[in-house]
């Protein structure tokens, strides 16, 4: 279709060749990770050892398939916990694999593979998440196109790899092209989708003198652009590296009870020890000082103070998978619930992220009501891709009203469109290029476009719709003002209950981070509750954000969804992505993914992240009641062995089935409103 972009001259193009298939995404399969394939194997050897066992087959086949699955499933493991050793640690993987031949050696070898393949698989989950997020990251810079097409000082053109341009350079990129890298116009008009790097919901219209970022994609106007950095130190490449940086310096997690695991386990050890030694020493004979000695490590063994923590913490981590929020760990899980401020974004998620119509405002004389312009506007809007012209041709349709067919339809990049409806000339643009305010009504001539001064009223119609945020387009029908649409990205419903949530969970209020422009942000921020506003934001500069609140002691939950959140998810001490619209390297960086895009889940995990926290203190007094019995009952009297195992397993099972008390649908927090 004919389409008026860029009047000053560009250099004629070169031929091009046919355009190449996008690259395959780089995703790593989750067998080419050892991980995986020693888990799998592992558990496929226990399901193979379970019917012989427990239907009384010969033992030496379920024990020959047992030995195999705890050598190919604590292999690994038990050599990293050596290793430890060697470092004088003792390490939580060598202290499993101790545990489980510790329970094969008295006869629980069942209970010993179970917890050999449970510690396997969980190793394997954690590093296909780990090869997830690196796969994202290098996907990240394939947003940057591979080549450019540089401009000579003869005016003729080369097409160059993107990643040899310099400083300096002038690049021509045509309508629907990827920008190659950072810079500023310095010929043509377009308007350019930067939502990738600033969130902006909008194209923005660019000219010359405006700056441009490498990754973000070109409408329907020709630029010229001088690079003004090299394209290893663009924006798309800075957050690459900050995403990495970050998940590389991010403080080690570990789960409440491995912070003291590390002691008690070495106690517990010395402790054995000095039960089979001491007594030992004063003349007891060595069978009833090994019985004492081995009672007392089954009785002392942490077995249910582990369970203790994970329990709560798997069936938090269900509940809120059964509720759309995706929670990758036990340890996001634990970390949701420790937050004491949170930042949001804008763009996708405090609003829906993508532009629809909020007003119809027919002008006073134009004969029209508000059926008939959103009908002319969208028969007129209809052939162009637009997002604004989408919004349009999507309220009409949602009102029922049947288009009418637009002939010579022209889009002038930063103006807006022409096109002929039923023998009228239509044009929708921006106010500042059809109505110049000086408050006359009459119509001056512009090249092939009516520019027309409004009348008293229209300009206060355009106002209003700007002070509320929204962006105005002017109707024109043949030369004369006849309404004005006001095209916004919606609220989503729940925004202001989820800060009014969010504010009484951490004690205040939200702050909203965002790469918009500052009067859209604080438009949005004061229908939600919020005061502090950071607007115009770079991801660096949303990083410098959660950083600073770091610094001053604040563990900070981020919520976003574009490539800009990535960094700031990835370096707050947790991070929630908006599953519908996010992006693939938002999803991957965030700790947890709110899946049905519903906002008010987010302070519903954070709630039920601190039900757990609660649920495995209580579990923690339990298991240290039993614990301090059954030793105190074993070092001063004559503990029993089965007895022993018999309390020691019981208090397992106890603290495991009080875990398992988040798994019921009640313990779900309500969302605000629902």
């Amino acid at each position: 279709m004919p389409s008026s972009l860029d009047r000053r001259p560009v250099p004629a193009p070169a031929p091009s060749p046919a355009p190449s298939p996008a690259p395959a995404p780089r995703r790593t399969r989750a067998y080419a990770l050892p991980e995986v394939r020693w888990a799998a194997a592992a558990l496929g050897l226990f399901l193979l050892a379970l019917p012989p066992y427990l239907l009384g087959g010969p033992a030496w086949l379920w024990g020959t398939l047992f030995a195999a699955a705890y050598a190919t499933g604590g292999w690994e493991p038990g050599w990293e916990g050596l290793k430890a050793l060697r470092e004088r640690t003792l390490d939580v993987d060598l202290l499993m694999v101790v545990a489980a031949l510790g329970a094969a050696a008295i006869g629980q070898v069942l209970d010993g593979a179970l917890l050999i393949v449970i510690f396997a698989t969980s190793g394997a989950l954690e590093a296909v998440a780990t090869a997830r997020t690196a796969d994202s990251v290098r996907g990240l810079l394939d947003l940057a196109p591979a080549t450019a097409t540089r401009l000579l000082a003869d005016g003729s053109e080369e097409t160059v790899d993107a990643g040899l341009l310099a400083a300096g350079d002038t690049v021509l990129v045509r309508p629907g092209e990827r920008i190659g890298a950072d810079g500023r116009v310095v010929g043509g008009a377009s308007e350019v989708d930067q939502a990738t790097i600033t969130g902006e919901p909008l194209p923005v219209a660019k000219e010359a003198g405006d700056e441009v970022f490498a990754g973000t994609v070109n409408g329907t106007g020709a630029l010229r652009v001088r690079v003004g950095r090299d394209p290893s130190d663009s924006v798309i490449a800075r957050i690459v590296r900050m995403v990495e940086e970050a998940s590389r310096t991010k403080a080690p997690t570990q789960l409440f009870i491995e912070k003291v695991e590390q002691r008690y386990s070495v106690s517990m050890v010395l402790a054995t020890l000095a039960v089979f030694g001491v007594p030992l020493a004063f003349g007891d004979d060595l069978t009833s000082a090994l019985l004492r000695a081995m009672t007392f490590m089954i009785v002392a063994s942490p077995c249910a103070v582990v369970l203790s923590t994970m329990p709560p913490l798997l069936s938090a981590i269900a509940n809120a998978g059964r509720h759309g929020v995706l929670a990758k760990s036990a340890v996001v899980m634990e970390r949701l619930g420790q937050v004491d401020a949170v930042a949001l974004d804008k763009t996708g998620t405090l609003t829906e992220g993508t532009p629809r119509v909020t007003d119809v405002r027919p002008l006073p004389g134009g004969g029209l009501d508000a059926d008939a312009l959103l009908r002319l506007a969208a028969s007129a809007e209809h052939p162009s891709e637009h997002p604004l012209a989408r919004a349009v041709v999507g309220a009409a349709r949602e009102r029922g009203l049947a288009l009418a067919p637009a002939d010579d339809f022209a889009a002038a990049p930063g103006r807006g469109v022409t096109a002929t409806v039923e023998g009228r000339r239509i044009e929708i643009g921006s106010p500042a290029r059809l109505l110049p305010g000086d408050g006359h009504a009459r119509v001056r001539p512009d090249g092939d476009h009516a520019r027309v001064v409004p009348e008293d009223g229209h300009a206060r119609v355009v106002r209003e719709l700007e002070e509320e945020g929204s962006t105005a387009m002017v109707v024109v029908c043949d030369g004369r003002a006849v309404g004005v649409l006001g095209v916004a990205d919606r609220l989503r419903p729940d925004a202001a209950a989820t800060v009014a949530a969010l504010t009484r969970l951490t004690g205040r209020a939200p702050t909203l981070l965002t790469g918009d422009n500052e009067r859209a942000a604080r438009r949005v921020a004061g229908r939600v509750g919020i005061t502090d506003v950071r607007a115009g934001l770079l991801p660096e500069e949303k990083v410098a954000a959660v950083r600073a609140w770091e610094a001053e002691g604040r563990r900070v939950l981020v919520v976003g969804d574009g490539v800009n959140d990535a960094p700031a998810l990835a370096a707050a001490h947790c991070g929630i992505a908006m599953g519908r619209a996010g992006s693939d390297l938002a999803l991957e960086t965030a700790d947890a993914v709110v899946v049905r895009d519903e906002l008010a889940a987010v302070p519903a995990v954070v709630a039920l992240s601190r039900a757990a926290h609660r649920l495995v203190v209580q579990n923690l007094v339990i298991a240290g009641a039993f614990i301090a019995v059954l030793v105190a009952w074993d070092l001063l009297g004559t503990l029993p062995l089965p007895l022993g195992v018999a309390g020691h397993e019981g208090s397992t099972v106890l603290v495991g089935l009080n875990g398992l008390r988040l798994l019921r649908a009640s313990a779900w927090p309500r969302p605000e409103g629902s």
